[in-house]
C-alpha cells in the first residue's frame, strides 16, 4: 500500500478513535459520575442533618484483606462472647466485624466459622449503624464517620459493657452504652445531654446495611431472602418480605409501626433492629443503585424528642444479630415482647403444617438423639395417622387388581368404544363397590405434608450440618455419594468437571439414597392396579426413574423421610393384598424363589 495511503488510514482512525472516546466519555462516564457524585453528597448531608436510614456509599476500591478494612475504620474494640467474636469501630460507632462462633462455614472440623458482619472497604460489606437524626443542630449529630472515644471497657463481653463518647463542639454531648447478652442481642442505650441555651429536637435513627449481594443469596426460589419485618399498631401485626430483586424494583418501602422489628435475613442468618415496643417508628427498605452493585438497608427513625437546655434524654434500642434457631428466637419473642420473631424463620405458606413438624422432630431428637432417627420416627408417626384412610385405599387398590381380568375382558369386548368402556367399567365398579379414586386419597393428602417436611430441613438451621448414619453427614445437604466417583470411593467432586459438572453435580447426580428411594418407589408403584391405558401405564414405569434424578438433588434428610414413607406403605399394601389374595410382586418373588428351591 502506498504511503499516503497509510498516512490517510492512520488520520482517519485517529479521528474516529477520538471521537467515540469522547462521546463515550460524554455519554456514559460523565452520568455515571454525577451519579456517584449526588450519592456522596446525599450520603454527606444525612450524616450530618438527616436519618441514616439512607445508605452510604462503599469505597471505591475494595479489598479483600480484612485486617487492611478493619484498619481503615479506625480504632476498634473487641467482641467477645460466648456465640460471637469480632468487633466494632470507633469511626460512627458502627458493628461491622462479627463472626458465630457455634458455626462453622462447612462440615469439616477445621473450618472458619460463619461470617455475619463485614466491614466496609471489602466486597459486599454488611454492618449496622446507629446514630441520630435532627434538622439544622449546630455542630451535628454523630453519624458513619463520627470519632467517638472509648470512655468505659476494653472489650466487649456479657459482662463487661462498654461506653462509648463524643461531643459536637456546640454544646451536645452524646454517651453511648453498648452491651450484649449470652446470644446475639446487642441494647445501645444513647443519651443526649444539652449544655447549649437553645432546645434540640433530635430522633433516634439505626439502619443494617449490605453493599451488593453475594452471588449465594437471593437465588433459590423456595426460600426468602432479603428484608424482612414486622409491624402493626401495638394491637395487630404482619410480617413483611420483600425479597433482593423485588427490592430492587421497588427502592423505597415504608411502614409506620408501633414497636416490632426489621432487618435483613439470609438462609439461617438474620440482622434485625429492635426498638422499644411501646414506640412509634418509622421503618424503610430503601434499595440504591451504586454503579455496580446495589446498597441495601433497612432502617429506623423513632419519635422525635425535645432536649431543653441543661438537660438529657436516653433512648435504648437493640440490634439482633445471630442465628435463626427456633428456640433462641422464641425466648427473645416472649422476653422481650416481640411480635412474630420466630416468623424470622421462613416456615412457608404452610407454615401450620412446617411448625408442628418441626417440633415433633425436636420432640423425637430429645429422645433418640439424632436428628436423623427423629425423621425416620416423624415419618411413622404420620403414616400412624393417615393409617385408617389408607387402609381404606389399599383395600380398594387390592380389589381394584383383582379385577383387572375383568376389565381386560371390557376392552376386548368394547375395543373402539370408550365410552361403552367407561359405562362398563362404572358398573362394574359399583358392583363390588371400589371407588377407583380412593386410592389417590393417600398420595395427595402426603403432597402438603412433603412439602412442609422439605421446607422444615431446607430453612431450619437445627438441621443444618446434621449427621445420620455412615456417610450422611449434613440431612440438610444432598447425598454427597454418586456413581460419578463411586459413591465416594474416590476424592472426587463430580460438580467440578470441565463443561459437564453441571449436569454430574445437578440433573444426573445420581447417589446411594437417590437410588434405594427409586426402588422403593418402583416397588410401590409396581404394587398398585395398572392403568387400563398403555401410554399411562408407561408413564407410571417411567415415573420411579424420573423421580430418582429429581430426588438426587434434594436434601438426604427428605430422602430418608420418602423412602422410608415408601418402605411403610409398601408394609402396609403387602399385608393387605396379601389378606385379599391379591396378586403382588412380593409373592411373585416368593413363589419364584420357592420354584427355583425345588
Amino acid at each position: 500500500m502506498p504511503p499516503q495511503n497509510n498516512s490517510r488510514n492512520t488520520i482517519i482512525f485517529i479521528v474516529i478513535a477520538s471521537i467515540m472516546l469522547l462521546a463515550y466519555s460524554v455519554f456514559v462516564m460523565e452520568p455515571q459520575t454525577q451519579k456517584r457524585r449526588a450519592i456522596q453528597e446525599a450520603a454527606t448531608a444525612e450524616s450530618t442533618t438527616g436519618p441514616i436510614t439512607a445508605p452510604q456509599p462503599s469505597a471505591a476500591i475494595f479489598t479483600e484483606d480484612r485486617t487492611a478494612a478493619l484498619g481503615r475504620n479506625g480504632a476498634r474494640v473487641p467482641i467477645r462472647t460466648g456465640t460471637l467474636t469480632g468487633s466494632l469501630s470507633l469511626t460512627g460507632g458502627r458493628i461491622d466485624d462479627l463472626f458465630l462462633t457455634h458455626y462453622r462455614e462447612t462440615i469439616d472440623a477445621d473450618a472458619p466459622a460463619v461470617e455475619l458482619f463485614r466491614p466496609e472497604g471489602m466486597r459486599h460489606a454488611f454492618f449496622a449503624q446507629f446514630g441520630w437524626s435532627g434538622p439544622n443542630i449546630p455542630g451535628g449529630v454523630p453519624g458513619p464517620t463520627t470519632p467517638w472515644r472509648l470512655t468505659q471497657g476494653s472489650t466487649l463481653t456479657p459482662t463487661t459493657p462498654v461506653v462509648l463518647t463524643w461531643d459536637n463542639g456546640a454544646g451536645l454531648r452524646f454517651t453511648r452504652r453498648i452491651s450484649i447478652d449470652n446470644q446475639y442481642v446487642f441494647t445501645i442505650t444513647d443519651t443526649v445531654a444539652n449544655f447549649s441555651a437553645q432546645p434540640v429536637v433530635i430522633a433516634p435513627a439505626a439502619s443494617v446495611q449490605r453493599q451488593g449481594v453475594p452471588d449465594n443469596l437471593g437465588k433459590n426460589q423456595v426460600l426468602h431472602e432479603g428484608a424482612i419485618g414486622t409491624f402493626g399498631d401495638g394491637e395487630s401485626y404482619s410480617t413483611e418480605q420483600l425479597k433482593y430483586n423485588g427490592w430492587a424494583k421497588k427502592p423505597l418501602v415504608e411502614h409506620e409501626s408501633t414497636g416490632g422489628w426489621l432487618g435483613i435475613t439470609d438462609k439461617y442468618w438474620l440482622a434485625a433492629l429492635i426498638p422499644p415496643q411501646d414506640e412509634k417508628i418509622n421503618g424503610e427498605f430503601r434499595a440504591t443503585d451504586a454503579g455496580d452493585y446495589n446498597i441495601h438497608a433497612a432502617g429506623m427513625l423513632g419519635e422525635a424528642h425535645t432536649v431543653q437546655p441543661n438537660t438529657q434524654i436516653t433512648e435504648t434500642r437493640r440490634l439482633f444479630a445471630g442465628a435463626k434457631r427456633n428456640q433462641i428466637l422464641a425466648g427473645y419473642e416472649e422476653s422481650l415482647d416481640l411480635p412474630r420473631f420466630v416468623y424470622a424463620i421462613d416456615w412457608g405458606f404452610l407454615f401450620f403444617l412446617t411448625r408442628p413438624i418441626f417440633w415433633l422432630v425436636e420432640f423425637f431428637y430429645g429422645f433418640l438423639g439424632n436428628f436423623g432417627l427423629a425423621i425416620l420416627a416423624l415419618t411413622l408417626t404420620v403414616r400412624l395417622i393417615m393409617f385408617p384412610l389408607a387402609n381404606k385405599s389399599y383395600e380398594s387398590m387390592s380389589k381394584m387388581r383383582n379385577l383387572q381380568p375383568k376389565m381386560e375382558e371390557i376392552k376386548k369386548k368394547h375395543p373402539d368404544e370408550p365410552q361403552k368402556q367407561q359405562q362398563e367399567l362404572m358398573a362394574l365398579y359399583q358392583k363390588e363397590k371400589i371407588n377407583p379414586l380412593a386410592g389417590c386419597l393417600p398420595l395427595l393428602l402426603q403432597i402438603p405434608v412433603f412439602y412442609a417436611v422439605y421446607k422444615m430441613l431446607f430453612v431450619t438451621i437445627e438441621m443444618r450440618h446434621q449427621p445420620f448414619v455412615g456417610w450422611i453427614q449434613d440431612l440438610s445437604a444432598p447425598d454427597p455419594t454418586t456413581i460419578w466417583n463411586l459413591f465416594g470411593l474416590l476424592p472426587w467432586d463430580p460438580s467440578t468437571a470441565p463443561l459437564v459438572g453441571g449436569l454430574l453435580g445437578g440433573t444426573f447426580a445420581l447417589s446411594v439414597l437417590a437410588i434405594f428411594y427409586g426402588l422403593t418407589m418402583w416397588l410401590q408403584m409396581a404394587m398398585s392396579p395398572q392403568a387400563p391405558d398403555p401410554m399411562q401405564r408407561r408413564i407410571f414405569q417411567l415415573m420411579p426413574i424420573v423421580f430418582t434424578f429429581i430426588m438426587a438433588t434434594f436434601p438426604a434428610g427428605l430422602l430418608i423421610y420418602w423412602a422410608w414413607s415408601n418402605i411403610l406403605t409398601i408394609f402396609q399394601q403387602y399385608i393387605i393384598m396379601h389378606r385379599l389374595k391379591a396378586d403382588n410382586p412380593i409373592d411373585a418373588f416368593i413363589e419364584r424363589m420357592k420354584k427355583a428351591k425345588a
